[in-house]
């Protein structure tokens, strides 16, 4: 049925809309708004509409806390690990403060479990050396050291294969050689002033090498800067004749090469069955 007409119009009183005579709109189809979206409700609370996102929160915390939980505890392993072998170092090389020491991949536990550690770092500082004749000091000795393990008793460790590297001041070398010894002009050499009786003087340098069972070798030298006497020549013929020893580095460990560098010399080191004893007992006397 449709509207009564009053005055020639039709009106629809569902939409408002004043329809004329001639209006194609049927006013039984009149517009009605779409219901409202199902996530708007008016009448829902608040916190009825956040839980879900606030349960997803929640959950994504626990799960952090779980995976941070044994990453904790490996640290702490490796933590204990790392100052255990510290103090042992310490106490074999003979250094005034502890070495830093840094156990590599994860996780530890594991590692310690099987009795041995994939991958150990340590960096010493100031490692006095052994023996009274021309003793050199090792400034700084760092140490990348592979598949360390210790005995039952603790008496001594060994590592399958490490790699190390030796700082030797010119200080040091000085020291041991009487010479006051510096960086050469030239790769590979290193040079001292050699002062003569009427207070003039000469520059000597001379070649510096790796030798066998761990020793520094002089080779070569020359003299640049005046004549040097025949008594001056003997003198450092016996400086330079006899290579230095290192006494001070750990068993197994062979120098494979030396290097002059600004400030010292820097001496590489490799090997394998690398052994360290806790009393320092036959530490690198090779």
């Amino acid at each position: 049925m449709r509207p009564s007409r009053q005055h020639g119009h039709d009106y629809d009183y569902g939409s408002g809309h004043d329809y004329g005579p001639g209006d194609d709109h049927d006013p039984d189809y009149a517009y009605e708004p779409h219901p409202p979206h199902e996530s708007s409700k008016p009448n829902e609370p608040f916190w009825a509409r956040r839980k879900p996102r606030r349960a997803a929160s929640v959950a994504v915390a626990v799960l952090v806390t779980l995976a941070l939980v044994p990453v904790a505890a490996d640290r702490f392993v490796a933590a204990r690990i790392e100052s255990r072998t510290a103090k042992a170092f310490q106490e074999g090389m003979g250094t005034p403060v502890e070495p830093d020491v840094h156990v590599r991949g994860f996780p530890v536990v594991t590692q310690a479990a099987s009795g041995t550690l994939d991958h150990v770092d340590i960096t010493a500082h100031d490692i006095p050396a052994r023996g009274t004749t021309r003793p050199l000091p090792v400034s700084e000795l760092s140490l990348r050291l592979d598949g360390l393990t210790k005995s039952d008793d603790d008496s001594e460790a060994w590592a399958r294969s490490a790699e190390a590297t030796a700082f030797l001041s010119y200080a040091d070398v000085s020291d041991a050689l009487g010479l006051e010894i510096s960086q050469g002009s030239r790769p590979g050499r290193v040079s001292a002033v050699v002062l003569l009786p009427l207070g003039e003087e000469v520059t000597v340098t001379t070649t510096v090498s790796a030798d066998s069972a761990n020793r520094i070798a002089f080779d070569d030298f020359t003299v640049s800067g005046g004549a040097l006497p025949a008594v001056g020549s003997a003198v450092l013929d016996n400086v330079f004749e006899r290579p230095i020893q290192l006494r001070n580095i750990p068993e197994g460990l062979h120098l494979r090469s030396v290097t002059p560098t600004a400030d010292g010399l820097s001496a590489r080191f490799s090997g394998r069955a690398v052994t360290f004893r806790p009393d320092g007992e036959a530490q690198g006397d090779a």
